[in-house]
């Protein structure tokens, strides 16, 4: 998937919002195979805010054979009404994932639903949200990485 920017050129720092579905699934390609530490996925319940730090894998500037990059990034979720998790040790701060989708699931009265975050390793977050109002901003210069994320090794 190629993010193009104004003439095609490739964007730098990505900066998109999600607002319904289809949406999501723009943001989802862009955080696949993100690697996240559990210590920096936070909930403010007061602020009904939900932030994932990430180290994006910068598909929309990788080729077959690279050069690769990853940029720091932060995903954030808006009006979230609760969070759950399963098989997802909340005690080991420095546990590392891969993001292998981000996904919603409307609820029977839209626009609420719940955000679904699936994890390698069998991971799961579920977000509950009043309805779905999702940023994902890259935080900073982007590095090289020896390995484009292969999902058929």
């Amino acid at each position: 998937m190629t993010l193009a920017g104004v003439n095609g050129a490739v964007a730098q720092h990505l900066k998109l919002l999600a607002e319904d579905a289809a949406d999501l699934e723009i943001v989802a390609a862009a955080v696949q195979d993100a690697l996240v530490r559990v210590g920096e996925l936070k909930f403010d319940p007061k602020a009904r805010r939900f932030v994932a730090l990430m180290n994006r894998f910068r598909w929309e500037t990788a080729g077959e054979k690279g050069p690769f990059e990853r940029v720091r990034a932060a995903l954030s979720f808006e009006s979230v009404l609760g969070v759950k998790s399963r098989n997802v040790r909340q005690d080991a701060h420095d546990a590392l994932a891969a993001v292998l989708s981000v996904t919603f699931v409307q609820a029977a009265e839209p626009p609420g639903g719940t955000v679904v975050i699936t994890l390698a390793g069998g991971g799961e977050i579920a977000l509950e949200v009043e309805c779905l109002d999702a940023v994902l901003l890259d935080l900073g210069e982007p590095w090289r990485t020896p390995r484009r994320p292969d999902h058929e090794a």
